[in-house]
């Protein structure tokens, strides 16, 4: 870009799973609550004493935890010209393009009338196991393959 402005883009964490489940069990949990309670004249009471109803309780106070802690720790992928960068709230580890040894692309299929997850594996020179991201967990995932497939370019140039 002009005036040395690298080309640098940021992916956030996606969570939509996280917001969706939570919706979901807390509809559960109420349409739940709605039919087994009693309507004893214009009057509505909750059974309290349902084993079921504090099992749904949990299941949806669990989903709310990990909801904040999500958003709370804040995730992203920053790829640039540079290298890629893995950070979050509290902590940041930036790999440059020296330190990369090999990037390689799969697909998982989960099932037979699915579609495949892309992920990358991302081999570094400082780690004995690759560092792997499945694109469908982060937003914009086809611009974040884009970037990445840049980035494979870059290295396998400068390896040549």
């Amino acid at each position: 870009m002009n005036n040395g402005e690298q080309k640098r883009r940021i992916f956030k964490y996606n969570l939509s799973f996280y917001y969706k489940s939570t919706i979901i069990y807390f509809i559960v949990l109420i349409l739940y609550g709605v039919i087994r309670g009693e309507f004893v004249e214009d009057s509505f009471t909750l059974i309290t004493r349902d084993p079921i109803l504090y099992f749904l309780a949990i299941i949806l106070i669990v989903s709310v935890a990990s909801l904040l802690y999500n958003l709370i720790r804040n995730m992203y992928i920053e790829v640039s010209d540079e290298g890629i960068v893995f950070a979050d709230r509290f902590k940041s580890k930036a790999y440059k393009i020296d330190q990369i040894k090999k990037i390689k692309f799969s697909r998982q299929v989960r099932t037979s009338n699915s579609p495949a997850f892309r992920t990358v594996r991302i081999k570094v020179n400082s780690k004995v196991t690759p560092v792997m991201i499945r694109f469908s967990d982060y937003e914009n995932q086809d611009e974040l393959l884009l970037r990445i497939e840049e980035l494979k370019s870059k290295i396998d140039k400068s390896s040549v």
